[in-house]
This record gives structure tokens, sequence and C-alpha cells, in this order.
């Protein structure tokens, strides 16, 4: 699984004019999922984020976790293009991407581990057009593998 997470000040998801989910300051984690991907994957994903030193402390120095925030917010939304292979060609590959039926349990079980954390997590909704919008905060934006 991967995640590419922000740094956020806020975070919303829009599907067809309706806004799906949103959040204040927090991160924003884009999960990509392949087909070898398990649930323990999943799991371990969410505890990185979880424990990921990179929201500012009193200092303005990344120094704290949402664990250790009062009011932990994430947004988690779907996408499969962290899958993209671009090494031949003009036109990405998706291959290594796996199919919805195997990805979305897998998503969904990143929010879940992250809400049972305590965390507030607001969603995209999956297998549909979505607008991301955010304000990176730093800015701050790592790529998480497990």
């Amino acid at each position: 699984m991967r995640a590419l997470v922000q740094r956020v000040g806020s975070a919303s998801v829009t599907v067809a004019g309706e806004q799906v989910g949103a959040i204040g300051p927090g991160l924003c984690a884009l999960v990509g999922v392949t087909h070898t991907d398990t649930e323990a994957q999943a799991d371990q994903l969410a505890d990185k984020l979880w424990y990921l030193r990179v929201l500012p402390d009193a200092d303005g120095v990344m120094n704290l976790a949402l664990a250790d925030s009062p009011s932990p917010e994430v947004l988690v939304v779907s996408q499969f293009t962290l899958y993209g292979d671009t090494r031949k060609g003009r036109r990405p590959s998706w291959i290594a991407a796996a199919r919805p039926e195997h990805a979305e349990p897998l998503v969904e079980r990143v929010a879940e581990r992250l809400r049972s954390h305590g965390a507030t997590v607001a969603t995209g909704r999956f297998r549909t057009d979505m607008q991301v919008t955010l304000v990176n905060d730093g800015p701050v934006t790592l790529m998480l593998e497990v």
C-alpha cells in the first residue's frame, strides 16, 4: 500500500457537486492499493499515519503526531493512480493498481483503524470522480509505503 500524505490546514472532497467529506487541520491521505496488499498492511499504514510526527509543536517544529493531537482529523481518499507506471511510453499503465473489489475494503480498513485510534476521519466516495480541495500546510508532503 501507498499513501501520499499532506499536512493540511483544511481539506474536502466533493462528488457531483456534493461535499462528501471535510476536515480542518490534520492530514490528507491519498491511498493506493496493489494486488498483493493485505489487511495487515492496511493496519500498518493506518498506524504509520497515526504516529507520523509531522504536526507542529508549540515551537513550530514537526514533533507531534495525530496521536498527540486533542482533535486529530484525517481525510482518506482512494487513489488508484498512485500505482500508475510511467516508465514506458506516454500513457500510464494501471496494471499494478488493485481491482476495486480488492482495494475498497482495504482503504475502508485504513479509515476504520484510524477511527479506532480516536481520529475523526472523512472519506471520499469509491468509484466516483472526486474533486479534492486542500490547503497544504508547510508545505509538507510525504510518500508512505508499507
